[in-house]
């Protein structure tokens, strides 16, 4: 991303993975992102949530919400722009 500084009110797209599937009634938390599930190559289970966040306020409750259902994260990364 180079010397690109991210600010806290910035948005910015980020891919987040957490370990398990959320299924179709707890996808509608997650409506600000697209959700993907999937696995890992030794068969485990992941949710991959892809989408533009508007801030870091924004990004901060994502993660408050994968807490609250109990998932455990696996990765968080912001990505370039489509």
């Amino acid at each position: 991303m180079g010397n690109h500084k991210l600010g806290l009110n910035q948005p910015a797209r980020y891919q987040i993975e957490v370990i398990g599937h959320v299924d179709n009634k707890r996808a509608t938390w997650f409506s600000e992102v697209k959700i993907t599930n999937s696995y890992l190559e030794d068969g485990t289970p992941i949710t991959v949530m892809k989408g533009e966040v508007l801030d870091q306020a924004m990004l901060h409750g994502l993660i408050e919400k994968i807490r609250d259902l109990g998932l455990p994260l696996h990765s968080i990364n912001r990505i370039k722009s489509t």
